[in-house]
């Protein structure tokens, strides 16, 4: 279902960035925590970690939208190093409803082929994974990924979307800087904590239509976050231009966070569905949503329901009833249960002539 607040664009802007909770006893060059998972759905099952091999433990859960965004990425990864001494884990945790996850990993057939495994509630039900690894390392969100190095010891915590293929190479070689990554994120944290302020008082400031306010807020975010990451800063730029009715800047800004992460297509997504329905927006440039949500289509490869129902409004918003018809279809085909309900009586309002509400 596609979410029209912009509170959902601030939390994709928010969530490499405030990943941490406030306390934090797991870190990077600590001793990974021994393997406490459940039953094993695929692969051979990993008991403990074996010298000379480095092993990629991503959490995980079925109901999790970016998670499933990030299997097929995570699934390359596996595909390229799994040869190379690189073991990925998919670790199922904070489930609802442990049946879900089979079918759910077998539904994704080839996009899926590394290990996974569920937590081990036996005793707890948080998990024990989610508990010894999720909860140590403050990790308060998923996907949450953990490198573990040739010789035990964790090498890189973050979001799997984030690990660059360089750090895993220099793991896999035994040439990676591991004092220097761990000072890298004792200083990462420090500075989240630190973000973790300045993104409350943002956020306040955007509830009270305080642009000034925000905008100096977002100045001080900048200055704390990454350079590499830097860019997730736009999506909260975006809304600020917007509440600010600065539209030609605003979409200047959405326009280069989308060419930046073209196979993003979560992000693509929720860029063009917001500059379609936000009721806020005076003046909608239609022609850069169909861009983008164009662009979040091709990302997900035509195959999620939500992305092609975007694409479809943009394009009969944009007189363009054929393909948006077509395109409904599709996504009423692609979609299931309530979702498929929804797109149906979508597709049925486009038939008469009519855009309906967005939900």
């Amino acid at each position: 279902m596609n979410v029209s607040r912009t509170a959902a664009v601030l939390a994709l802007a928010a969530g490499t960035m405030l990943g941490l909770a406030a306390e934090t006893t797991l870190k990077v060059g600590d001793r990974a925590p021994k393997l406490q998972t459940g039953k094993w759905l695929q692969g051979a099952p990993v008991a403990e970690f074996r010298k000379e091999k480095a092993y990629l433990v991503e959490f995980w859960a079925t109901w999790c939208g970016p998670c499933r965004m990030s299997i097929p990425h995570l699934n390359e990864i596996h595909n390229k190093y799994k040869e190379k001494g690189l073991v990925v884990i998919g670790q199922d945790c904070w489930e609802r409803d442990d049946n879900l996850v089979a079918p759910f990993v077998k539904s994704m057939g080839d996009k899926m082929t590394y290990r996974v495994a569920l937590d081990d509630k036996d005793g707890n039900e948080k998990g024990k994974m989610a508990e010894s690894w999720m909860m140590a390392a403050g990790r308060n969100g998923i996907p949450s990924a953990f490198l573990v190095d040739t010789r035990g010891l964790l090498a890189w915590i973050g979001h799997p979307m984030q690990l660059k293929e360089t750090v895993i190479e220099e793991v896999l070689s035994g040439k990676f800087d591991l004092p220097g990554a761990a000072a890298a994120y004792a200083q990462q944290q420090n500075n989240e904590s630190q973000l973790r302020t300045v993104w409350a008082a943002l956020n306040r400031a955007t509830q009270q239509k305080d642009w000034d306010e925000a905008s100096a807020k977002l100045a001080e975010a900048e200055k704390l976050v990454p350079e590499d990451e830097r860019d997730n800063l736009d999506l909260m730029r975006f809304n600020i231009l917007l509440g600010k009715k600065d539209y030609s800047t605003a979409y200047k800004v959405a326009a280069k966070a989308s060419e930046a992460h073209k196979d993003n297509a979560m992000l693509q997504n929720q860029l063009a569905w917001q500059i379609a329905t936000d009721e806020s927006i005076v003046q909608r440039d239609l022609a850069l949503a169909e861009t983008i949500a164009t662009r979040a289509n091709e990302a997900a490869k035509g195959g999620d329901p939500a992305i092609v129902d975007t694409l479809a409004r943009v394009l009969f918003m944009r007189g363009k009833k054929a393909e948006a018809l077509t395109l409904e279809e599709k996504a009423v085909k692609l979609a299931e249960g309530d979702m498929q309900k929804q797109f149906q009586q979508v597709l049925d309002s486009y038939k008469r002539g009519d855009l309906p509400k967005p939900d």
